[in-house]
């Protein structure tokens, strides 16, 4: 008896579907089954890696959620317990994670474009502007300069890749900024209200679009279409321009309701949540991606209590439930093991200097010659260097294509997450304390994993 109780709790997780290409496939409730368990199992390490994270290494919560991805997939998890890792997420129910995923973390920055305070952008323009450019630029020259070296060694790129194509991917992804996972930081660190989290999460903004439209021509040219391309960048631009010059006034009477009820009721709640998912599927149509419908709309939507209401309303469970499926999404996808020679470290290592000058050099000295003062030039540079699970977003699709291969794949996912884990502590040394002691930001022990996520500070006034 004891016997078979353990073969049932065994088969809990199995498949019981009808056998289709396989001797069994997953029935409806084996997707559920493993759904429910699979958050649970989420949402524990990321808490628990999160508070890790925060308690002895001074990380925001976000950087322990980027963590706690990478442990539950391949790298860790699976590689110490291969099997228990593979019944607790198979690849057949990847789907339904990932969908989670891409609602949670576009949902985030719809979240993230309510707080984003157009006033300092206007004041600050020429900075964001430069800081933009320089962001794109320099990496795309730094990686026109390595790239023909990187064609050389086996394994890094899919053989017969043209340079053209493969510089450009490169650019592209040293050129990407962590715009999710910069907009954490910066309301981590009490940074959502002030000029120079705007002027970056701006500039940040730019150059992951920039990269995706750099990312369509690569796919157009290895084989999707010219097509692919020209959706990507006219879909993009016009998107944009549509919200900034059309959608701001439609979205007037949705602010006016709100005032005049005094509330956001769920009638408008819906009204709001729906034109997230057409903002958000419009951008992964083209694509783009959609975060960055979620954001736009976010930046265009009437300020006052209808932000005030939509943030006191989605902010707990998008940040809390949501955005730890994006995480382990892209862990799963993630195997570190395959950089095992000093050859290949000394390759990551090399990728790894020249993405920090890239972003890190490149945007202080943009926004020093844009008349900032060091200080502030320093801590934009620091955090336009993270990268983060953007970055393992762009390489994933450049392994699915066949575009580079597990090895340059793995050393780029070690850059996204070195320049990701530098941001926090680099911010803080070149301008966060500095600025705590004059009284331009709150206490950093004030800001916990969970309270920077509160509502009513994302509602603040100026810092």
């Amino acid at each position: 008896m004891v016997d078979e109780l353990m073969r049932a709790i065994g088969d809990v997780i199995g498949a019981h579907g009808p056998a289709v290409n396989a001797a069994q496939s997953y029935a409806p409730s084996d997707y559920s089954i493993h759904f429910f368990l699979q958050i649970a199992v989420i949402l524990l390490v990321c808490r628990v890696v999160g508070w890790l994270a925060h308690r002895f290494m001074g990380q925001p919560q976000v950087v322990g959620e980027m963590i706690a991805g990478v442990v539950l997939g391949p790298s860790l998890f699976g590689l110490f317990f291969p099997e228990f890792q593979a019944a607790l997420f198979p690849k057949e129910t990847r789907n339904i994670l990932y969908v989670g995923a891409q609602f949670g973390v576009g949902l985030y920055m719809f979240l993230v474009g309510t707080t984003l305070r157009l006033d300092h952008f206007q004041s600050k323009a020429k900075s964001a502007v430069g800081v933009s450019a320089a962001g794109i630029v320099a990496p795309f020259l730094l990686a026109a300069a390595i790239t023909p070296f990187l064609l050389d060694i086996p394994g890094l790129f899919t053989e017969g890749l043209g340079q053209g194509s493969a510089t450009l991917f490169m650019g592209a992804c040293i050129a990407l900024t962590a715009f999710p996972m910069l907009a954490r930081i910066i309301n981590e660190r009490g940074l959502a209200n002030t000029s120079l989290g705007t002027l970056t999460l701006t500039a940040g903004a730019f150059d992951d679009a920039v990269s995706w439209c750099v990312l369509a021509i690569v796919l157009a040219t290895f084989g999707a279409g010219p097509g692919v391309a020209l959706l990507a960048i006219v879909g993009g631009v016009g998107f944009a321009l549509f919200m900034v010059f059309v959608g701001r006034k439609l979205l007037i009477p949705l602010g006016r309701a709100v005032e005049a009820k005094g509330e956001l009721t769920h009638g408008l709640l819906a009204v709001v949540l729906m034109l997230y998912a057409m903002a958000a599927f419009f951008m992964d149509a083209v694509g783009i991606h959609a975060v960055f419908g979620g954001f736009l709309l976010g930046a265009c939507m009437p300020r006052g209590l209808l932000t005030e209401e939509i943030r006191k309303k989605i902010e707990p469970m998008t940040v809390v439930f949501l955005l730890p499926m994006f995480f382990t999404y892209s862990g799963l996808n993630t195997q570190l093991t395959t950089v095992n020679s000093l050859s290949l470290l000394a390759i990551a290592l090399g990728i790894l200097l020249v993405s920090i000058a890239a972003k890190f050099g490149a945007c202080w000295l943009a926004a020093r010659l844009a008349g900032e003062d060091n200080r502030t030039a320093m801590g934009i540079g620091a955090l336009m260097n993270a990268r983060g699970l953007m970055e393992l977003i762009i390489i994933n699709i450049g392994l699915q294509k066949g575009i580079i291969g597990p090895t340059l794949f793995a050393i780029m996912v070690l850059m996204a997450i070195v320049t990701t884990v530098m941001a926090g502590p680099l911010f803080e040394i070149v301008y966060g304390r500095k600025a705590r002691e004059r009284g331009e930001l709150g206490a950093l022990g004030t800001e916990g994993p969970d309270e920077a996520h509160t509502s009513e500070r994302l509602a603040a006034g100026p810092a």
